[in-house]
């Protein structure tokens, strides 16, 4: 094979990959927690773009419970868009 080719052939993965990369960023995965209480939405690039909080879910007097269910929508919501970006790549 000769290197001019190589060359070619990487270019085309290069463009691939960022045409990849510009759909995942235009891609939207949704997570909750809570039973829905906490709703975040992410790109497919992991960048979080919302998250949503029932007014039933603030209780001054447990706030931790609030942050625990933020973390894990959160958190939730960034392992679905490695998943889809896992899936994408390949």
């Amino acid at each position: 094979m000769d290197m001019r080719k190589l060359m070619q052939q990487a270019q085309q993965m290069q463009q691939q990959v960022a045409a990849a990369q510009e759909s995942l960023a235009k891609e939207i995965v949704e997570a909750s927690a809570g039973g829905g209480m906490v709703v975040v939405q992410a790109t497919g690039a992991g960048e979080v773009r919302s998250i949503k909080i029932d007014p039933e879910a603030v209780d001054t007097d447990d706030i931790e419970l609030l942050e625990d269910m933020v973390l894990a929508a959160v958190s939730e919501a960034q392992r679905q868009a490695s998943e889809l970006a896992n899936s994408r790549m390949n």
